[in-house]
C-alpha cells in the first residue's frame, strides 16, 4: 500500500528557492549527497563500536553510479539506513525554523551569500538537477521494513514498502534535460575528486584499468594483462587526521605534492590540532616565496569532516597566511545553508586568531631552536613574516623577536640587536638611532663605500614590500630613522651636527655654484656647494629620503595615496667644495673650459648611478675622450 502526504515545509515556493538562491553552483548537490551517505555510515560504525549494533559491518563503501540509459544517478550506502517513519521525520519536515519567513525574506533576492543557518537542505539540493528523486532504503534495526520515497520536486510525496533486503539507503536522481552534463562520467568523477577526495568512508566510482604481471614469456621476461578494479576515488585517513608523533617529514612532502603535484617542495609545515574552545584539525605549509607580490592565493582548502567546502579561507586565516598553502578542517566553522561562504560569528575570529598564534609560534620556535637554519629561509619566509607585521598586529608584537635585517656583509640581526649595534656611532643630533640601507648594492655602491668610511653599517631592504616595512617600523622603533644611503650626503645622512669646514670662501663656494648651474642647466634640479671630506665625489647626487619613499608607495599603490600620476624626481645635486676639482674648476681662465670640467663631473656623478644614457654618455664619453687627450 502506498501512502501520500504533504512535505511539511509551511510553503510551495520552498523548491524555487533551493535551486534558484540556496545554491548557486548545481555541482553541489553531490557532495551534500555523498557527505549524507558517508554520515549514515558513520553512525553506523560508532552504533557498531558502542555495542548497539551486533552483526559485522561488511563491506560499507559508498558508491556512485551512473545509468546513462536510464539518466539517474544512484547514490547508495550500507549505512544506518532509514524506516518509514525515519523518511517522514528526516526528510518530509525539512529541519529548519521560521520557513515561511525566510521564504519571504529571500523570495526576491538572487544572493545567496546573505542566506545564513544550517537548515538541513543538503538532501533538497537533489531537486536543483532532477525532475524526480527516490529513496530506497532500510534500517538497520532488526525486524524493519524497507520503505521506498518518491517525489517528483512539489510538495507532494509517495511513500510505500520496499523489497530491499539489505541495510542502508540509495538515493536515486531522475535527472532533468537541463543537467544531462552529470551523466557524463568525466563530470561526476571531476565532482568527486574535487569535494570527496579525503571523506573517512570509501566512495567507489565506476571500474578501473589496471595492468598486472600474468606469467613470463619465452625469454623469461614478465608478461602483463589488464584487468579491472574498483575506482576508488578517495583517501580515507589524510594527514591531517593523524597524530603529528605517528608522521615523518616523508608523509607531510608526500601530502603536499598531492596537493599540489607541480610546486616546489615547501620549507616546512605547521601541524594544527585543537579541541577547545573549537575543533580544528589541519597542515599548513610555508611555501618558497619570490620577491613578489604575484603570489596564488585561495591555496589553503576548507574543509568541514573531511568534506571540502572551499578555498575562499581569508575570514579564517588573516589576509597574509593567504601566502600559505595547505588544509584546515572543522566542523564548528559557522557556513550558510548552501556551505559556500563562511558566517561572521565569534568561533571564525577565534579560528582567526588561532592560527595566527600558532604560525607566529612555529616560526619563533624555528628561530630559537635553530638560528643558522632559521636565517638560511629567511630570504624565502622574509617576505611573509614582513606582510604579517605590516596587516597583523598581534602577529607583529611575536614577529618583531624573530623578523630578521640582513647588512651588506650578509650577517643577520633582530630589530633589537641591529638597532643595539649601531645606536653607538649612527645617532643623529637629536638622538634618534639611524638604519642606512640599500635597495640596490650595484647601483648605490659609490655610497655604501663612502658610508663604510664613517665606519656606518648598511642594510639590504630590496624586497618589493620594504618600501612599506620601512615606514612600519619607523612608526614602532623609538626614535629610530631609516634612510637609505644615497638619499643625502654621508655628512647629512646621520646629521649629527659636525660640519667640515670649506676650503673656499663664500664668493668662490657662489662661483662654482654659477658655474654647475650653467653646466646643468637643469631648473628641476636643487644645487648646492657643501663641505664634504676631500676624499668623498666631487659631485653628489641624492633624492630625499621622504621623495622617495613617496615615489615608491605611489608606485606599489600603498600608503592610502590617491593616484597622482608619476611623482616628481626633484633630485638634489652637491658640490664638494673641498674636493680638488672644485679648486681646479675655479682656476681653470676660460668659463667654457670651467663648465666643460663641471659637466663631466656632473655626468661622472650621474654614471656611478646609471643615470647616464643614450646621447647624454656619448657625449660624455667623447668629452672624456678628448680631456684625456689633453
Amino acid at each position: 500500500m502506498k501512502e501520500k502526504g504533504t512535505i511539511s515545509i509551511h510553503t510551495e515556493n520552498i523548491f524555487p528557492i533551493i535551486k534558484k538562491f540556496l545554491y548557486s553552483d548545481h555541482e553541489i548537490f553531490l557532495r551534500e549527497l555523498v557527505a549524507n551517505a558517508v554520515d549514515a555510515t558513520q553512525k553506523l560504525k560508532r552504533l557498531s563500536s558502542l555495542g548497539e549494533f551486533k552483526h559485522e559491518l561488511g563491506d560499507v563503501t559508498v558508491e556512485v553510479i551512473v545509468d546513462k540509459k536510464k539518466k539517474t544517478i544512484t547514490i547508495r550506502d550500507k549505512g544506518i539506513g532509514m524506516t518509514s517513519e525515519e523518511i517522514k521525520k528526516y526528510i518530509n519536515q525539512i529541519a529548519f525554523s521560521g520557513a515561511a519567513d525566510f521564504v519571504e525574506k529571500f523570495k526576491d533576492s538572487g544572493d545567496d551569500k546573505d542566506i545564513i543557518g544550517m537548515f538541513g537542505l543538503g538532501f533538497y539540493s537533489a531537486f536543483m538537477v532532477s525532475n524526480k528523486v527516490e529513496i530506497i532504503t532500510k534500517s538497520y534495526l532488526d525486524k524493519s521494513t524497507a520503505a521506498h520515497w518518491e517525489c517528483d520536486g512539489n510538495t507532494e510525496f509517495a511513500i510505500s514498502s520496499s523489497k530491499r533486503t539489505k541495510r542502508g539507503t540509495d538515493v536515486v536522481l531522475h535527472i532533468n534535460d537541463d543537467s544531462k552534463e552529470f551523466l557524463e562520467e568525466n563530470r561526476i568523477q571531476g565532482i568527486l575528486e574535487k569535494y570527496a577526495k579525503f571523506l573517512p568512508v570509501s566512495i567507489k566510482f565506476g571500474q578501473k584499468d589496471k595492468s598486472v604481471e600474468d606469467g613470463k614469456d619465452k625469454d623469461g621476461n614478465p608478461k602483463y594483462k589488464t584487468v579491472k578494479e574498483d575506482n576508488i576515488i578517495n583517501s580515507t585517513d589524510p594527514i591531517w587526521t593523524k597524530s603529528p608523533s605517528d608522521l615523518k617529514d616523508e608523509d607531510y612532502l608526500k601530502f603536499y605534492r598531492e596537493l599540489y603535484p607541480f610546486s616546489e617542495d615547501p620549507q616546512f609545515w605547521i601541524h594544527l590540532n585543537v579541541d577547545y574552545p573549537f575543533n580544528l584539525t589541519g597542515v599548513l605549509y610555508f611555501p618558497r616565496l619570490k620577491n613578489d607580490f604575484e603570489i596564488p592565493k585561495n591555496k589553503i582548502q576548507l574543509y568541514s569532516r573531511q568534506v571540502f567546502i572551499t578555498n575562499e579561507v581569508k575570514d579564517i586565516v588573516p589576509e597574509f597566511l593567504m601566502l600559505l598553502h595547505g588544509v584546515i578542517d572543522s566542523p564548528d566553522i559557522p557556513l550558510n545553508v548552501s556551505r559556500s561562504f563562511l558566517q561572521s560569528d565569534s568561533n571564525v575570529k577565534k579560528i582567526n586568531a588561532y592560527v595566527t598564534k600558532k604560525v607566529a609560534d612555529k616560526l619563533g620556535e624555528l628561530y630559537k631552536k635553530d638560528r643558522k637554519a632559521y636565517q638560511e629561509k629567511w630570504s624565502n619566509i622574509g617576505l611573509f613574516v614582513k606582510y604579517g607585521m605590516l596587516t597583523d598586529e598581534k602577529f607583529y608584537d611575536k614577529a618583531k623577536n624573530f623578523a630578521l635585517l640582513k647588512n651588506t656583509d650578509g650577517n643577520y640581526f633582530t630589530l633589537d640587536e641591529y638597532r643595539e649595534k649601531v645606536a653607538v656611532n649612527q645617532k643623529d643630533k637629536d638622538d634618534n638611532v639611524v638604519f642606512l640601507y640599500t635597495t640596490d648594492s650595484a647601483k648605490q655602491d659609490t655610497f655604501i663605500q663612502s658610508a663604510k668610511k664613517r665606519s656606518y653599517d648598511i642594510l639590504v631592504l630590496n624586497e618589493v614590500i620594504d618600501s612599506h616595512w620601512i615606514n612600519h617600523l619607523e612608526q614602532k622603533l623609538e626614535k629610530t630613522n631609516l634612510k637609505r644611503v644615497d638619499a643625502d650626503t654621508i655628512d647629512k645622512l646621520i646629521g649629527n651636527g659636525n660640519a667640515n669646514e670649506s676650503v673656499l670662501s663664500e664668493e668662490e663656494q657662489t662661483q662654482l655654484k654659477d658655474v654647475f648651474t650653467k653646466a646643468i642647466d637643469n631648473s628641476s634640479l636643487m644645487i648646492q656647494v657643501e663641505s664634504m671630506a676631500p676624499d668623498e665625489m666631487p659631485v653628489s647626487i641624492t633624492l630625499p629620503e621622504f621623495m622617495r619613499r613617496m615615489k615608491d608607495m605611489a608606485a606599489t599603490g600603498g600608503g592610502g595615496m590617491p593616484f597622482m600620476g608619476p611623482m616628481p624626481e626633484t633630485y638634489n645635486v652637491a658640490i664638494n667644495a673641498n674636493h680638488p676639482i672644485s679648486s681646479k674648476i675655479l682656476a681653470a681662465k676660460r668659463e667654457d673650459t670651467r663648465v666643460k670640467y663641471a659637466k663631466q663631473a656632473y655626468d661622472l656623478a650621474l654614471l656611478s648611478q646609471n643615470m647616464l644614457d643614450g646621447a647624454s654618455l656619448t657625449k660624455f664619453i667623447e668629452r672624456s675622450v678628448e680631456l684625456a687627450s689633453k
